[in-house]
């Protein structure tokens, strides 16, 4: 699949994903909307029904008081009489004491006639004491649950005088609906969004990582195959050579030849190890010996294999050796590997006469070696990708640098399987230093 075809699904699935969202998104708001309404309607409905109920009441109470002041014969008239202490409790002032009886009839009459169906508590309150003398609860209702407790609530009135009270306690007031309501809503759709983003995030690393994958390892096939062409092909012309009936006769071009075929043997032997390595690593098995190694003694053994595997070339390597304690515990072969590795990347990579400088420090419970060089760099996006499997700064088709993207692989899982750790710094163009970390002997 193409990098613009890849380019292309990513980018319709985003628009999806962010469509999905924007219209849940949308929806919900439109359902909050309605909800509202819906409620502003029910409080309107409410507060109508309340201003009406509030208005029979006060009606209802005022002639209740206007005939207790005629039955008391007392021509006195009451202004404002009745006052709303809460949405379901009324005051009425009076001029004279009432009978407790006297009141329930008048009150039960004058509600039955104004079509006020409420359960309600009457009270008549003594001024001189600031207390109840009398009250009741009337059940004029006989569907409503009737009170568990009296809710009227204690008034402490300023001047002397006569009153009576009237508490409907299933008249509760409108409430507005609970915010958290809205709230968990949209936490739970805010979740469910995140869930879907997070497995598309996932589904789109996941096809990029397998893509690059598979683009490392058609690196690594078309490498291979480059790389085992070239000594296959000068083993092959060697051999034509060799099985020339005259070739006895030239002693120098037979050793020639044959010396010629004898380094691409062991190109070739070096090439298989690498790949035997990689399938030892992938098998997860690998099994390492526990031996007592001297690490500038192996970092100066292998100084003098690659010198002498590159006299015809200009090549230098100095080596630092601080470390005060350089005795390491593991595998012989395997940091021998390491070490080889890196010192080959470094005069690899390098351009003409190599300088390359080998340093080891002493840190707390371990030592520490880098490997510097001034060569060819590398660019700081591959930084991170240098030891993933297969993977090799792209340079297009050129093969001028030999290789299958599996040596800094290795040396990273070798290190880390001797507890150790391995970092890398570089600079295009100006050289690259890779240190790595080993535990001393214990």
């Amino acid at each position: 699949m193409s990098r613009k075809l890849i380019g292309i699904l990513i980018l319709l699935a985003i628009v999806s994903v962010a469509g999905i969202i924007a219209t849940q998104i949308y929806w919900l708001d439109k359902a909050f909307k309605v909800q509202r309404t819906q409620i502003d309607l029910r409080k309107d409905q409410e507060a109508s029904e309340a201003k009406q109920f509030n208005d029979r009441v006060t009606i209802a109470l005022t002639n209740v008081a206007d005939e207790i002041l005629t039955i008391n014969d007392d021509p006195a008239e009451l202004f404002q009489a009745v006052k709303q202490i809460r949405p379901n409790y009324f005051t009425v002032a009076i001029n004279d004491t009432v009978h407790p009886y006297l009141l329930e009839r008048l009150l039960r009459t004058e509600f039955e006639r104004r079509n006020i169906q409420e359960n309600f508590e009457y009270g008549v309150y003594d001024c001189f004491t600031d207390s109840i003398v009398f009250g009741d609860y009337i059940a004029l209702n006989e569907e409503a649950e009737p009170a568990t407790s009296s809710e009227v609530p204690k008034i402490k009135w300023e001047k002397d005088g006569h009153y009576f009270g009237v508490f409907f306690p299933h008249k509760e007031p409108f409430t507005i609906e609970n915010p958290s309501t809205k709230i968990s809503t949209w936490a739970f759709s805010a979740l469910i969004s995140l869930i879907v983003f997070v497995f598309f995030a996932y589904a789109v690393y996941i096809v990029l990582r397998q893509k690059r994958l598979s683009e490392m390892k058609t690196d690594f096939i078309n490498n291979m195959t480059h790389e085992l062409k070239t000594p296959i092909s000068s083993i092959s012309l060697s051999s034509e050579v060799l099985l020339k009936p005259d070739i006895a006769q030239q002693p120098e071009r037979l050793h020639r030849y044959a010396e010629l075929i004898h380094n691409e043997v062991r190109r070739l032997r070096l090439q298989v190890d690498k790949v035997l390595q990689l399938a030892t690593l992938e098998q997860k098995n690998v099994e390492l010996e526990h031996e007592t190694l001297d690490l500038h003694e192996m970092l100066q053994s292998a100084v003098n294999t690659l010198e002498v595997a590159n006299e015809r070339d200009a090549l230098r390597i100095d080596l630092d050796l601080k470390a005060v304690d350089f005795q390491i515990e593991g595998d012989e072969v395997h940091v021998s590997n390491v070490i080889f590795n890196l010192l080959d990347n470094a005069v690899k990579y390098s351009h003409e006469n190599p300088e390359v400088k080998i340093s080891t420090v002493s840190t707390e419970n371990s030592i520490e070696t880098t490997i510097s060089d001034r060569g060819i760099g590398i660019p700081k996006k591959s930084i991170p990708l240098v030891f993933d499997k297969f993977y090799r700064v792209p340079k297009g088709n050129l093969h001028d640098v030999k290789g299958f993207g599996l040596g800094l692989y290795y040396v990273k899982q070798m290190v880390e399987a001797h507890e150790g750790k391995i970092r890398v710094e570089s600079r295009e163009g100006k050289g690259t230093n890779i240190t790595f970390t080993l535990p001393l002997k214990k």
